[in-house]
This record gives C-alpha cells, structure tokens and sequence, in this order.
C-alpha cells in the first residue's frame, strides 16, 4: 500500500510538473504573439507617418509651385488674389512669396524637423521685415476662417502674440523679445 501511495504521489508530481511546462510554453508562445502583434502594430504606425510625410512634402511642393505661378503671372494671381485691392499687385505678389515662408515653416513644423520653440524663435526673425508683418496684416482675415481648434489657428494665434510682443518691445535687440513656447 506504501508503494502505491508512493507510485500515485510520484504521478501526481509528474503531472503537476507536465501541467506546469505546458502552461510555461503556452504563456512563452501567447506572449511571443503579442510581441509581434505589437512590432507589427509599430511597422504599420511607422508606415502611416512616413505616407503623412510624402504626402506633406507633395502638398508643399504643390503649394510653392502654385504660388510661383501666381507670383509670375499676374492673370493667374487674381485666382486667388484675397488681398484688399488697394493693396498695388506688386506688393500682393511679395506677400504671396510671405505666404510661401510662412506655409513652409508651418509646414517643416508639422513634420517635425521644427519644434514650436524653434519655429518661433525662425518667425521672430522673420517679423523684422517690414514686408512680412504687412502681409501677416493683410492675411488677417484669411486666417480668421480657421477653424479655431486647428493646429494652424492655434500656430496663428501663437504669432499674434509673437507680433504683438514685438510691437510692444522697449529694446532694438529682438531675438530676445517674447515668449517662446515650451514644447
């Protein structure tokens, strides 16, 4: 009778430790299907953003071919032409060039190569010119279509303060003025 007790006890014990590797195995391979579940999930995640980047860099490319037209030749210019007619066509061609700057610097901040800091610290240099403030001016209206919770509203909005501070600054020394964004 001992030696059965023994002979079941020594079964039991087997079994417990087959049941026991099977579970182990079963959790190492559940665990590696997650894992490349999830490295799949990543490839994909960094497929879609490089298809945003071209797609980006198309629509940009699209832009300033678009608004080189326009700079070129006046007829097509009055396609778009938003601007206040008083505005002389020569200086509504330089604020489409302004346009041009701006779009690409929006547009390098979108896709990362520029922070918020450093695209603020690029449009403070910017706004010295003369030109580029009359056409931030000008485009005010243009801007106000936004819809305010849009990345670009909300980048507008962060110049006007920017050209506001400027506007208000008691020094000659601008790259210090304002309040650059902390990302």
């Amino acid at each position: 009778m001992a030696t059965r007790k023994h002979l079941v006890g020594r079964l039991n014990s087997a079994a417990l430790a087959f049941l026991i590797s099977a579970t182990t195995l079963t959790l190492a391979a559940h665990r590696r299907h997650l894992d490349e579940a999830r490295l799949q999930q990543q490839r994909l995640e960094l497929q879609e953003l490089a298809v945003r980047r071209r797609a980006f860099a198309h629509q940009q490319r699209m832009h300033w071919e678009l608004l080189s037209r326009a700079i070129d030749d006046p007829s097509l210019a009055a396609v778009i032409d938003t601007y206040d007619r008083s505005i002389p066509a020569e200086k509504r061609r330089q604020f489409y060039y302004a346009n041009a700057w701006y779009t690409y610097l929006f547009h390098q901040y979108r896709a990362e190569v520029l922070d918020r800091h450093e695209l603020y610290t690029v449009l403070r240099e910017f706004f010295q010119s003369p030109l580029f403030r009359e056409y931030w001016e000008a485009s005010r209206a243009q801007r106000a279509t936004l819809k305010q919770s849009s990345e670009e509203a909300t980048i507008g909005r962060m110049v006007d303060g920017l050209v506001q501070e400027l506007d208000e600054a008691d020094t000659d020394e601008w790259w210090v003025v304002g309040h650059p964004p902390a990302d």
